[in-house]
């Protein structure tokens, strides 16, 4: 019994909530910034190497065989490095992305730098002076 009551009280706290709330939110976005790479982003990268595909980038360590009946015998063997470029440029958008979101939450929780103290702590500090003479 106690821990169905350990996890009640762990899945109630609010914090559960927001972190799956973030994670939902993240996968969206990941979504978006994926559009974005593959839409947008990679066409321009393909346009500057010769209309080559990024994620097609490979090198191929043994070709593929082919019989004479014109059937592939054995597949080649390739490092494809496109896909882990392509990923890596989804990463960095999506890294400086969040950076920008919580740069800019950062700043609206900070306290004013000039606030004024509060009317009755200035009349403390009067008296507190007044009764130091």
């Amino acid at each position: 019994m106690g821990m169905i009551s350990e996890f009640k009280e762990f899945i109630s706290k609010g914090n559960v909530l927001d972190l799956a709330v973030g994670v939902v939110i993240g996968a969206a976005f990941g979504k978006i910034v994926t559009a974005l790479v593959d839409g947008i982003i990679m066409p321009f990268i393909s346009m500057i190497t010769g209309g080559v595909n990024v994620s097609d980038w490979k090198h191929v360590i043994t070709p593929a065989q082919i019989g004479a009946d014109g059937k592939e015998i054995a597949a080649e063997v390739a490092i494809k490095y496109g896909a882990l470029f392509q990923t890596i440029i989804d990463f960095l958008i999506i890294a400086f992305v969040i950076f920008l979101v919580i740069k800019a939450y950062n700043r609206m929780r900070a306290p004013a730098a000039d606030a004024a103290p509060p009317e009755d702590v200035l009349l403390l500090r009067e008296i507190r002076d007044s009764l130091k003479k």
